[in-house]
């Protein structure tokens, strides 16, 4: 099932805005000082956090159960730096933080599972391109 997002932007870049909607209950609106200024409203790096985080989490847990230690639960931020790299902007940087609470496993275990699903995160293979997604890995006690 493929999935789907639409976006409109009108005007020009500085005073121009735009609005996305992102499967049936996501939506939002963007503007140029939202991206990259730090001003109010969302920005396509934030969706693509989003996606990381989600799918990454789902991952984890599915490697977890697998590996016969079901987590309780799996909490990830992710945070993508967008900076100009010869004058273009670009996302430099992804970086993930997951908190797992799993029963029955060790902190080097659940590290190693979780390096496992980065790399296999379908949105993680998708952003091959970015030049670094790092990851820390705390399993709750």
């Amino acid at each position: 099932m493929p999935a789907k997002g639409h976006a409109e932007w009108r005007g020009d870049l500085q005073s121009g805005s735009g609005t996305f909607t992102a499967g049936d209950t996501i939506s939002g609106g963007y503007t140029f000082k939202s991206r990259f200024e730090d001003g109010p409203g969302s920005n396509p790096e934030q969706l693509i956090a989003a996606a990381e985080a989600s799918c990454f989490s789902m991952a984890l847990s599915n490697a977890l159960a697998k590996a016969g230690t079901p987590p309780e639960s799996i909490v990830t931020d992710a945070e993508v730096t967008l900076r100009l790299v010869d004058g273009t902007p670009t996302i430099t940087s992804i970086a993930l933080r997951t908190v797992g609470r799993v029963p029955g496993i060790d902190s080097a275990a659940f590290d190693a599972q979780a390096h496992t699903a980065k790399s296999g995160c379908p949105v993680s293979r998708a952003l091959a391109g970015v030049p670094e997604i790092s990851l820390e890995a705390v399993l709750e006690t």
